[in-house]
């Protein structure tokens, strides 16, 4: 397996993978439990430079050529105008009206997505995809890396408690 930064071409897989960890916050953004209107949404996005879901702001695991899992992290100082371009597109396209809560800081990368395909889950995909983006980190300067869990997700709770979350 190969974990490496992503690129634009990859944003149909990725928009798959972010929708996954996202869950119903997708659907919000788009005003309604379409899969398919999430994933074009998201696949637009993640093609773009200078948001918080870039590519520019991903890594991938490959393997056998197949993309298996993603993470998606960016400077918490930069929430705000890495946000915007999206904000505003969903308020535009979508009448989404609502403000998200910040939940990054200056001085911290945060980790907004974490996710790794069915059938290639359980492999420790996630695992080495957190701890290259925690070396990334690192050799970007950030002390502190950040990430939240939803509480009805019991085995990512436990995987990043493993790692020192």
């Amino acid at each position: 397996m190969e974990i490496r930064k992503a690129k634009p071409e990859d944003s149909g897989r990725l928009a798959a993978l972010t929708v996954q960890a996202m869950e119903d916050m997708a659907f919000q953004f788009v005003g309604k439990s379409d899969w398919n209107e999430a994933l074009e949404l998201f696949k637009f996005f993640i093609a773009q430079k200078s948001n918080q879901y870039s590519f520019e702001n991903c890594l991938i695991a490959v393997e056998s050529n197949e993309i298996t899992g993603s993470i998606t992290a960016y400077d918490g100082s930069k929430l705000d105008q890495l946000r915007k371009p999206f904000l505003d597109y969903i308020k535009e396209k979508y009448n989404y009206t609502q403000t998200p809560e910040d939940e990054t800081e200056a001085g911290e990368l945060y980790i907004d997505t974490v996710s790794v395909s069915a059938d290639h889950q359980r492999k420790g995909i996630g695992r080495k995809l957190i701890e290259a983006m925690i070396e990334k980190a690192k050799a970007e300067g950030f002390e502190k890396v950040g990430l939240l869990v939803d509480v009805q997700n019991p085995s990512a709770k436990k995987l990043y408690q493993k790692i020192g979350f």
